[in-house]
């Protein structure tokens, strides 16, 4: 029989201990902090797609896939090195706009699990994380071509 010997008495006094302790969550400076970054990386996408239409001569409709593998690898490439992570921590939610911060979920994962090997380490842990995001695109996406298909059609 085990017998505790802490009191309900002294989880009050530790959980009002805590709520004096803890910090003030800045509620609206991440939030504007987090938009504004945010938008700064959607911006940088618009600058690298106005790249590829001006320089590489694709067509405006032709320039989001080259201007999404570029934000992929530089996000990548940024984790890597370390810095992608400090970042995410002063931007906040700002750092999570799909591309980049998925990029950053799945190198990051691949680059905790790469002393497991290629196949057992890189390739099944990175899906781990990343993998549910996978499968809610890919169903969302079936959804609303389906909705799509039904509106046009009748």
């Amino acid at each position: 029989m085990c017998v505790s010997l802490v009191t309900k008495e002294d989880r009050l006094r530790y959980q009002e201990l805590v709520k004096r302790e803890r910090p003030a969550r800045r509620i609206v400076r991440n939030t504007l902090r987090a938009f504004i970054v945010g938008g700064l990386i959607c911006e940088l996408g618009q600058v690298i797609q106005t790249l590829f239409i001006r320089y590489g001569h694709f067509k405006p409709t032709e320039a989001g896939n080259p201007t999404v593998a570029v934000l992929i690898f530089l996000a990548a490439c940024f984790t890597a090195f370390g810095v992608y992570d400090r970042f995410a921590q002063w931007a906040g939610a700002g750092s999570a706009v799909p591309v980049t911060g998925f990029s950053n979920t799945m190198t990051s994962a691949a680059m905790e699990h790469r002393s497991e090997g290629l196949v057992a380490g890189i390739g099944g842990n990175m899906f781990k994380v990343s993998g549910p995001v996978i499968v809610y695109g890919v169903v969302s996406a079936f959804f609303i071509a389906l909705i799509r298909y039904i509106i046009e059609h009748l």
